[in-house]
């Protein structure tokens, strides 16, 4: 019954969007006022927000390391870059200082997720050498899960019963870091491992449709690929809805940085299979194969990921399908369906958002990384306006 209410709620929600202009300045200002909530709770606990529980409540990154603490931090450089509020600019300080540790952690590739989307968005904003160095110190520790007979950065160190060398196609998005750290040293070093990554997984990574498994698992001895799976998917051979918004994402930003045109071409082909998926209200079901009711769960992190991947897509093809569907994913994210009461949801601002549901993991509640993809893609929309 709840599935089916989130359901007719959004399609209610939709139908009284789809006519009407949207305001990304009032919206970015009503996503400012929630967002306050959120660092004021975060303040006081002196913590870092991952998610909702169960219950309602704030699930706390933990300390150590935790791949989503980046986000938090990177949200509030979001905001200071569009409001120049100091109160953003000192939180986004006060809680990327919480984990700055972990830039010496080399048991991940997340790395990228942690430290470029807080000290990475910060160092863009204020120039601050403190920040830039911990990039150029969290690149290091990246790069060195890289191998040279694979060509890829090994995800995880963990699972060693089911993969030997797993490359996740989450793993796009850390490349990121890696093209910036070049820029900021003068050293091609990490800019050539990002491109040999993007190349082995535009390789191995994708089905003829230009949909992607989640996890590809290498034989470290010669590069050949043991096995083709999912880790957080419906099953092996479906479509995850997060994974192929990593893809699209990820193929834009090496254009980016390349001007290579198989990225172009490879994210072109990636959008029109997203497009081709997605349902009337433009936020995909957590698993594009989902055809069981009972677990319909929409995930609004892929779809704030998806908004920011069309619209830098837009920009370098002038195609305006991309940007018109951008506008109508964050319409539909910005209506009463998706964008939470003021000062409910702990102050999250989107709501549905799934994180692992195969391990029963954050499912249909706020999480920290669709809030920031979700600011990141209004910036984007009023950048592109104002040209």
């Amino acid at each position: 019954m709840k599935k089916l209410i989130i359901v007719l709620t959004v399609l209610a929600g939709l139908s009284s969007c789809k006519n009407q202009d949207f305001d990304v300045d009032a919206t970015l200002k009503k996503a400012e006022n929630q967002f306050s909530v959120l660092l004021d709770a975060s303040y006081a606990e002196n913590k870092i927000p991952r998610s909702l529980d169960e219950h309602g409540n704030i699930d706390w990154a933990k300390r150590k390391m935790d791949w989503t603490q980046g986000f938090f931090p990177g949200a509030c450089w979001k905001l200071y870059e569009h409001t120049q509020d100091a109160k953003w600019k000192e939180g986004a300080h006060h809680f990327q200082n919480l984990f700055i540790d972990a830039k010496d952690i080399n048991t991940t590739h997340d790395l990228g997720f942690m430290f470029y989307c807080s000290f990475g968005e910060g160092y863009k904003l204020t120039k601050n050498e403190a920040y830039k160095q911990v990039v150029i110190d969290a690149s290091e520790s990246l790069i060195s899960r890289y191998d040279s007979v694979v060509g890829c950065i090994k995800s995880w160190d963990f699972g060693k019963d089911r993969w030997t060398f797993p490359v996740i196609i989450d793993n796009m998005l850390n490349l990121e870091m890696l093209f910036e750290a070049s820029i900021l040293t003068g050293n091609d070093k990490y800019k050539h491992i990002a491109i040999n990554h993007a190349n082995t997984t535009l390789k191995n990574h994708f089905r003829d449709d230009y949909s992607t498994w989640h996890v590809v698992d290498y034989n470290p001895e010669d590069g050949s690929v043991f096995k083709k799976l999912t880790h957080q998917g419906l099953h092996n051979e479906s479509s995850w809805a997060r994974g192929q918004s990593w893809a699209l994402y990820g193929y834009t930003m090496c254009y980016r940085y390349t001007k290579d045109p198989k990225y172009l071409e490879q994210a072109k082909n990636i959008a029109a299979f997203v497009k081709a998926n997605l349902p009337e209200d433009f936020v995909p079901i957590w698993d594009f194969d989902v055809k069981d009711k009972d677990i319909m769960y929409k995930d609004a992190s892929a779809a704030a990921v998806y908004a920011s991947a069309y619209l830098e897509l837009y920009t370098y093809t002038k195609n305006t399908a991309y940007k018109e569907l951008a506008e109508n994913i964050l319409k539909s994210l910005s209506s009463d369906a998706y964008f939470s009461e003021f000062g409910k949801n702990g102050g999250f601002i989107l709501e549905h958002s799934v994180g692992n549901f195969p391990r029963n993991g954050e499912i249909d509640v706020s999480i920290n990384y669709a809030d920031y993809y979700y600011l990141e893609a209004l910036l984007r929309l009023k950048h592109i306006n104002e040209e």
